[in-house]
């Protein structure tokens, strides 16, 4: 690949000189305040450092080009990203120290945090999961007719992942006002770009979306500065997506202790030449713009400040440790209301039908929740749930989206971070699998890293029994119970799931909302027309016993009330849990207590089902109330067959009455 190499000349003609005065101050901060930061990480003051020296001309320029209400969600080396927008510098190095005073209050660390005051949404680890955010935040912004651009940065390494093609290709097909900004610094740690991608530039992936892609030299200030103004005009009146390529280079390691060993020497003698800081400053001092006066005079300035800021953030007082306050800021806070129904008219619905209507009174009830999933439409989704809401609430409301779960389920944040709700349909609960991270590393942690709530609905169409094999049959509930910050919601009735749905999407908090598809149109009851809500966490009796007790959720509840219906001769309460996250403890230890023996019943298979960790917390605490073992019922350790007979056997109600006479006979 050829080096991308560009000149300041006839750039003065471009700005005027305030601009470029500005530009300097604003590339020259961030460099001396890394410069400080080596020092403190050979000091021990810091204990991790991902250097941007060699790249400050991308973050600088772009984010000088955009207005301050405007998104950017930048990644390691974007220090100048949260200099240019003022963030204070105690806060920056409170952050980096892991002082309560910094973002994250000591939970995280480097650039792994969002602040809304300063429009910055920070990464997570997982790289390119940022762009997916990017789309939901344009997408708020499109849909409220904001006219703001969205600025994801994304480094080259990052760009083999499979969630940069996913986000690229939703923000193609719903030309959202977002800019894609590669950092291609020719080492994703050590492997160089020619062991990462064959075409001769990333920005000609672009024609494969169909959205513009252009290559520039992002150390050149001006032109990095330019090009996103420039773009970013155009994309606030005609929204669509750009992907910009800005060649550079790391000067110095991955992170600190990687050292530079793998990079050929010549290399940085060739970039050394091209460090963005020194030419533009060379630049300015020969077009008489600043002096050298006034450089030494700024560098004085800025170098105390940053002593300053560093001084302040030392003597910050050592993080008071609580698991209250942890505990404490796992979820967003929020006080349930109750809705009652207007009127006490009731229909016979089905379960499809119930969450059909909780889902439709909802988007009634909050202007600004999206519905997104795929073939949801026109179509109605392939369990007709949303079918004639696209008439109702017209297609920005009710989006089909391509295939691609982990796309989907980052803009949910990014819609979340912008104001709006979302409620997000998995086809099958099984393809979750596909958007795992987004799941267990954003949505859940978002606010007990930097306070963002989460108000995103994952609809889980669910469980075996209709014969539909490994793939559309999985509980995979207890994949997300171990999570924290998430809630997990699994009725087993119609009301309670119309009431439950109605709930979930009041709670700013991400829900994953299991719906069980035997009982879609199996099962019906009573359900008030009106919306009216049941409350996240309770536990409900289903039936009052004397002999035994069965815990369970779901298809097991209906498991455990056929069973009681052939056995009139025992006597059984049965406590549907309805939540599995948060677990209603208050009511699992009432219904122990009722009879003392106890089982604990679910579809998911034996081994990590819940019911372990039910039977534990029962064991643990409710040891002198037993009067024998806790049973568990579950299906086998297998996946689940397709074959009728096979998934027969597989499921744990084929089991149910052995256990129970285990339970008895005890």
């Amino acid at each position: 690949m050829s080096l991308v190499f560009s000149t300041y000349s006839n750039s003065k003609d471009q700005l005027d000189t305030d601009l470029l005065v500005s530009l300097y101050h604003k590339i020259l901060l961030p460099r001396l305040f890394e410069e400080h930061m080596l020092l403190q990480l050979r000091k021990g003051v810091l204990t991790k450092w991902f250097s941007g020296i060699g790249q400050e001309a991308i973050a600088v320029g772009a984010t000088a080009a955009l207005s301050s209400a405007e998104y950017i969600l930048p990644m390691h080396r974007n220090l100048g990203v949260f200099t240019t927008r003022d963030v204070p510098l105690d806060r920056l190095l409170a952050q980096f120290m892991g002082k309560s005073e910094g973002f994250t209050k000591g939970r995280d660390r480097s650039f792994h945090f969002g602040t809304q005051d300063f429009k910055i949404v920070g990464m997570i680890s997982h790289l390119a999961a940022q762009l997916s955010v990017a789309n939901g935040i344009a997408l708020a912004d499109k849909l409220s007719n904001r006219k703001h651009v969205t600025l994801a940065f994304t480094g080259e390494g990052a760009t083999s992942e499979g969630e940069f093609h996913e986000a690229l290709n939703v923000a193609s097909v719903w030309n959202l006002p977002v800019i894609f900004l590669i950092e291609n610094n020719y080492y994703g740690l050590s492997t160089p770009i020619y062991e990462q991608y064959k075409c001769d530039g990333l920005f000609e992936r672009a024609a494969g979306y169909g959205i513009e892609g252009l290559q520039i030299d992002g150390n050149n200030i001006l032109e990095v500065y330019h090009t996103i103004s420039e773009l970013a005009s155009q994309i606030r009146n005609k929204p669509r997506p750009v992907l910009v390529e800005c060649m550079t280079f790391r000067m110095r390691g991955h992170e600190e202790a990687s050292g530079t060993k793998y990079v050929p020497e010549k290399l940085f003698e060739v970039w050394g030449q091209r460090d963005p800081v020194l030419n533009y400053e060379k630049f300015l001092l020969e077009q008489k713009v600043i002096s050298e006066e006034d450089v030494v005079g700024l560098k004085e300035k800025f170098i105390d400040e940053i002593e300053a800021a560093l001084e302040l953030a030392i003597n910050y007082p050592d993080l008071t440790v609580t698991e209250e306050n942890e505990i404490g800021d796992v979820y967003a806070a929020y006080t349930y209301r109750s809705i009652d129904p207007a009127s006490q008219n009731a229909t016979e619905k089905r379960f499809v039908n119930a969450i059909s209507d909780g889902l439709k009174q909802s988007l009634e009830r909050h202007d600004n929740l999206i519905v997104m999933g795929q073939d949801i439409a026109k179509y109605g989704g392939v369990f007709k749930i949303t079918e004639g809401f696209i008439e109702q609430f017209g297609e920005d409301r009710i989006r089909n989206t391509p295939i691609c779960e982990e796309g989907i389920l980052g803009a949910g944040l990014g819609l979340s971070i912008n104001g709006y709700k979302s409620v997000i349909e998995m086809q099958f609960a099984d393809f979750v699998s596909c958007g795992f991270n987004q799941i267990v590393n954003n949505l859940a942690k978002s606010h007990y890293r930097w306070g963002q709530n989460v108000d995103v609905v994952v609809r889980m169409p669910t469980g075996a029994g209709v014969r539909a094999g490994p793939f559309h049959s999985q509980s995979d509930e207890a994949w997300f119970t171990h999570v924290a910050g998430l809630k997990v919601v699994y009725p087993a009735f119609p009301a309670d799931a119309k009431g439950l749905l109605v709930s979930s999407i009041d709670d700013p908090n991400p829900v994953l909302f299991f719906e069980h598809k035997k009982l879609y149109r199996s099962t019906s009851e009573e359900v008030y027309d009106d919306c009216y809500t049941v409350e996240i966490g309770k536990a409900n009796l289903v039936r009052d016993g004397e002999d035994c007790t069965i815990i369970s959720y779901g298809l097991g509840v209906h498991w455990a009330l056929e069973y009681q219906q052939l056995h009139p001769e025992i006597s059984i309460h049965i406590l549907d849990l309805r939540t599995l996250l948060p677990l209603d403890y208050e009511a699992i230890i009432s219904a122990v207590e009722k009879t003392g023996r106890v089982l604990v019943l679910h579809e998911d298979t034996f081994f990590g089902g819940i019911g372990g960790e039910i039977a534990a917390f029962i064991s643990e605490n409710c040891f002198e109330s037993l009067d024998a073992p806790v049973i568990r019922c579950a299906s086998l350790d297998t996946p689940v067959p397709f074959a009728a007979a096979l998934e027969d056997q597989f499921l744990a109600s084929s089991r149910l009455d052995q256990k129970i006479l285990k339970l008895l006979q005890y």
